[in-house]
């Protein structure tokens, strides 16, 4: 599950440079947030998790019994396939394509019906920390909030006290 924050670092750092002068003019501040640890420490982010980790693992049973059942039968067909008429063999190899597709089909409707469910569950609290953060964006007068935790975010050490992310999970805690 992933949280979008603030855009690519690369976006950021020319909207420093580019508008830096005017920021730093204006007051405008750089900081950054954790939006992993924020989420985590959201009311209702583990009782979502937890939902949407017990429907993923019903998915993926499924997944799995419908793979060993094509398995099974391809390991019959190779099995009895010496034994089988070409038009016998060439029939049970359609099936097994059949079964294939099927598989490949379901695979793919789990994964929509998953990721729909993930955006479901996760969007209201996302919505709710991004309102957070921008609120103390605005409050702090900060030009640019980084998230430390999103991949290549390019923020390699960072001052501690530009670290937003425990006064953001404190509002929402208080349900600020």
């Amino acid at each position: 599950m992933k949280l979008f924050v603030v855009g690519a670092w690369i976006a950021s750092f020319t909207l420093l440079g580019a508008g830096g002068a005017a920021a730093q003019q204006g007051g405008g501040r750089v900081a950054y947030v954790n939006t992993q640890a924020i989420l985590k420490a959201t009311p209702g982010y583990t009782q979502a998790e937890s939902t949407f980790t017990r429907e993923i693992e019903t998915y993926r049973v499924e997944v799995q019994k419908l793979q060993a059942g094509l398995d099974s039968a391809a390991s019959d067909f190779e099995q009895k396939s010496v034994m089988l008429s070409p038009t016998q063999r060439e029939a049970r190899r359609k099936e097994l394509t059949g079964q294939q597709q099927k598989l490949e089909q379901r695979t793919q409707e789990l994964q929509q019906k998953a990721a729909s469910r993930e955006r479901e569950l996760l969007e209201p609290i996302q919505t709710k920390v991004n309102s957070v953060i921008e609120g103390v964006r605005a409050a702090g007068n900060y030009a640019v909030i980084f998230d430390v935790s999103a991949p290549n975010s390019g923020i390699v050490t960072a001052d501690k006290s530009l670290d937003l992310t425990q006064r953001v999970i404190q509002q929402l805690k208080s349900g600020s």
